[in-house]
């Protein structure tokens, strides 16, 4: 679903990778403060090749990419798990999602699930759900994806801004979340300081 048309500023495409669902978002980045544009997702669960998943998630980057000229493509790591097999799909369908990114030159980073919650929410054991409330809070949009896969994609995308924005300024700690968001008052659009 497309929110709003592209605005100046640093445009960042977030990816969740999946090989049955896979999450995007796209936020434009104007100085600090961030807006969403764009938030879905790509089902493949209907595709039973893995190959033909592999090949639909690169196409639909590339049609993302095309469609948004994003400034640059965050990406979620592989989680670690138990199950091998789950893990090298996983690693294939970031692999193509980066490969289509490259293949236009868009600069590309990735992060780890539990680095993305912290970022999010300030708890890197956080909930899906949990995400996708603090992000309709933060981007101010009330509806709710299908999936949660495709609020998992804007957060790697926001993750990325915070992450750029608190390089650029002075590093700071931060004594738990409420000062953290006290913090981001003015820079989140919609975000207003309740004291």
């Amino acid at each position: 679903m497309v929110l709003k048309e592209k605005s100046t500023g640093r445009v960042i495409l977030g990816i969740d990778p999946g090989t049955s669902v896979m999450g995007y978002g796209i936020i434009s980045e104007v100085k600090k403060q961030i807006e969403l544009i764009s938030l879905g997702v790509v089902k493949l669960d209907h595709l039973d090749d893995h190959a033909l998943k592999l090949k639909r998630i690169f196409e639909k980057t590339l049609v993302l990419i095309e469609q948004y000229q994003p400034d640059c493509l965050a990406i979620e790591a592989p989680f670690y798990g138990k199950n091998v097999q789950v893990m090298l799909k996983l690693g294939r369908a970031q692999g193509v999602a980066m490969a289509a990114a490259l293949s236009r030159s868009i600069p590309i980073v990735e992060y780890a699930p539990k680095k993305i919650k912290q970022s999010i929410t300030g708890n890197g054991n956080a909930a899906k759900e949990q995400v996708a409330a603090m992000l309709k809070t933060l981007l101010k949009f009330n509806e709710s994806p299908e999936f949660l896969d495709a609020t998992d994609g804007l957060a790697v995308a926001v993750c990325h801004s915070f992450q750029k924005i608190s390089a650029v300024g002075n590093k700071k700690n931060y004594s738990g979340w409420e000062a953290f968001a006290k913090d981001q008052v003015g820079r989140v659009i919609g975000l207003k300081n309740n004291s």
